[in-house]
């Protein structure tokens, strides 16, 4: 669900890069304000290296292949610190496997991200139905990872739309991006699966890990 470079114009990169920017202030801002920043550090320096290796793992659903994203378990599990290690994630493959690109890194960053962050809410709103039973999370565990990936599809659908370059047959190109997002419905649901069974073992296991900072008291 990439974009890669060149495809886009320069005015859509530096929007997407402000976009980023501000983001990336806005996490980093709500992370000062938790009592102990440093101590979700390891966990999400796991989950970035499970973001960055899940996009090499590619799913044959013909006519194309998708790869997981993952950016909706980051948000439930992260909270805030879901859009910065996405944005580490992509910058070290757009480096190291030129997945995506560096002019385009903003607008992929942000395409990834600002899913995870609603992710992020819609997880944390299985409070108001009482303690973390195991079928409420596993509903609003399946919630924040069909989320993620879903919205991120639609937003991908809608900008490499919208910037179809002239030398192109338009036509064509909408018919592929139309069938490659349908592509990516069968993810939704295994995203939404993965990420439900996850927090299920992660409640048994090691529930702290569940404590998103998206709620907490600052």
């Amino acid at each position: 669900m990439h974009i890669a470079d060149g495809f886009l114009p320069a005015k859509v990169c530096l929007a997407g890069y402000a976009v980023t920017g501000a983001a990336t202030w806005f996490s980093l801002r709500q992370i000062r304000r938790d009592r102990d920043p440093q101590a979700n550090i390891p966990k999400a320096s796991l989950l970035t290296a499970a973001f960055f290796v899940g996009s090499l793992i590619h799913i044959p659903i013909p006519p194309a292949s998708v790869h997981l994203v993952l950016n909706g378990l980051l948000g439930a599990v992260l909270g805030y610190y879901a859009f910065p290690a996405i944005l580490v994630g992509l910058f070290f493959q757009a480096v190291m496997f030129q997945h995506g690109g560096m002019s385009v890194l903003g607008v992929n960053a942000a395409m990834m991200g600002i899913p995870a962050f609603l992710s992020a809410y819609v997880f944390q709103f299985r409070h108001r139905f009482g303690s973390d039973h195991r079928t409420t999370l596993s509903v609003f565990g399946f919630l924040a990872g069909a989320l993620g990936v879903g919205l991120s599809a639609l937003i991908f659908f809608a900008i490499v739309i919208a910037n179809v370059p002239s030398n192109l047959n338009a036509e064509a190109e909408r018919s592929a991006v139309w069938i490659l997002t349908l592509s990516q419905i069968p993810l939704v649901i295994i995203e939404g699966v993965f990420t439900s069974m996850l927090v299920l073992f992660l409640q048994q296991v090691k529930p702290s890990l569940l404590q998103s900072t998206v709620n907490s008291e600052q």
